[in-house]
């Protein structure tokens, strides 16, 4: 590609992320070229499209219908990846924030090829990672890096180490990356990378052993200027550690900005752990202030998950008086009817930072009360936000209308693509807040392109200005 045709492409890019943020939070002073701000906040109440999670089939949906568009522009890709339905429910979520843009009588052509080039990813590095437990014996599992999009800059996104994951998985994270970085307006591209190794159960030196045969091979694609990545699902400080320990061996660097995450003992930066999280309540707190007109002081909030992000996340939301509800893991979830205290986060914090366990096993420790098999959007609990911060697709459309039913003012994602499009659909109907995570999880990846930037300078900033620009 030419660099006009990069420019030109990087321009799109960073237009259609916004204005796809715009017309999916509904903001009615902003519109495209096509139509006005008023079709634009109707066409996202209306959408109906099937989720395609477990099927192939191309469906089409009421905003399609009401303005004669099949988003048949997307029917190769869907047809070229039909064993990959979380990366096309992505791709089509993104494509009806859209639909305005494609139907513009003029560009809208164009802004179609744009749309299609950047599904496809500019390449994906696939290779095995053998590795040793402490009995001696050797394992062997898949390792990826989907570098998607560098239009705007070098490729920027986490790792993911979870049994679940493969190519299409990580195509999906991607994609949602390049969006959520261009809105940013940091000069970041998209990617996304990671293995189906599970750390669960594994000892710190299997996990170490594993980081460092993972990195043996990603290093060789690593610079400050080409891809840089972080930590995401099974990924975290003691994770990067060991990584940035193998590329400084290999490479005889040390400074380079070519993972971010790191302690600040090597480069990191203060606040990137609790970016996400943070970054998340503080859209949270201005959302509510601006849309319901209301405080966030004394709002029961419903929280899931109990890892990096779910935990800074209700850190801050205790430090703005909030009360939160739950927490969650993928064996149950932890409900605090009258409220998580201080003590209570410690207790889950040592037992999933250091104790590596499950909330099950802190149930007599916390004020809360543990129920198994459930997370906080299957459970009859009345909560005035839904933060949902653990995986994709964890609200369905049954737990929006329980959510509905029990009085949900907002919905504002932590996790990647965590209300699938029904749940989305119903949500907007009943005059539901939603946020989607492209704006309201990017926190984390804003203080990333920060860590690049100390780095480069050979600096560290202080706390509180880090704290500042998030």
């Amino acid at each position: 590609m030419s660099n006009r045709g990069k420019m030109n492409i990087g321009t799109v890019l960073r237009g259609l992320t916004i204005l796809s943020i715009i017309i999916v939070i509904g903001i009615p002073s902003v519109h495209s070229t096509a139509t006005n701000s008023n079709c634009a906040a109707e066409n996202n109440n209306n959408i109906n499209l099937k989720s395609t999670m477990g099927t192939t089939t191309t469906t089409t949906s009421v905003v399609d219908q009401k303005h004669g568009l099949t988003l048949s522009f997307l029917d190769e890709l869907r047809l070229k990846y039909p064993h990959q339905p979380t990366f096309l429910q992505a791709v089509e979520e993104m494509a009806l924030s859209l639909v305005d843009l494609f139907q513009d009588p003029e560009q809208g052509e164009f802004y179609k090829r744009a749309f299609l080039v950047m599904t496809e990813p500019e390449r994906i590095i696939s290779f095995r990672v053998p590795w040793t437990d402490d009995q001696g014996q050797i394992h062997i599992n898949r390792g990826w890096r989907v570098e998607f999009n560098s239009a705007l800059g070098p490729y920027k996104g986490g790792l993911r180490f979870h049994p679940t994951v493969d190519d299409g998985v990580l195509k999906f994270l991607g994609f949602e990356q390049i969006f959520k970085n261009a809105l940013t307006g940091l000069p970041l591209g998209g990617g996304k990378g990671g293995s189906d190794f599970n750390p669960k159960g594994k000892s710190n030196a299997e996990i170490m052993r594993f980081c460092q045969s993972f990195m043996t091979e990603l290093h060789r694609y690593l610079h400050p200027s080409t891809d840089v990545p972080a930590g995401d699902i099974g990924v975290g400080g003691r994770e990067i550690g060991y990584m940035y320990g193998t590329y400084k061996r290999l490479t005889n660097k040390h400074g380079e900005g070519v993972l971010t995450g790191k302690s600040l003992l090597f480069g990191g930066s203060p606040f990137r752990p609790e970016a996400t999280g943070y970054g998340l309540v503080y859209m949270t707190k201005l959302a509510v202030e601006d849309k319901l007109k209301r405080s966030l002081k004394g709002m029961r909030c419903a929280v899931s998950g109990s890892g990096n992000v779910a935990q800074f996340a209700t850190q801050k939301l205790l430090e703005f008086g909030a009360k939160v509800i739950s927490v969650s893991d993928s064996s149950g979830v932890l409900i605090f009817e009258n409220g998580l205290t201080e003590q209570d986060l410690e207790i889950v914090m040592d037992c999933k930072n250091q104790q590596r366990g499950r909330l099950s096993s802190i149930e007599t420790k916390v004020s809360g009360t543990y129920i198994a098999g459930k997370s906080p959007w299957n459970v009859d609990v009345k909560y005035d936000l839904a933060l949902p911060c653990a995986t994709q697709n964890e609200i369905d459309l049954d737990a929006a209308q329980l959510l509905v039913k029990n009085g949900v003012l907002g919905v504002l994602e932590g996790a990647n693509l965590p209300t699938n499009a029904q749940a989305q659909e119903h949500l907007r109907r009943e005059g539901i807040m939603y946020i989607p995570g492209k704006a309201s999880n990017a926190g984390g990846v804003g203080v990333s392109g920060l860590e690049m930037s100390q780095n480069a300078q050979r600096l560290t900033w202080k706390p509180e200005e880090v704290d500042q620009k998030l």
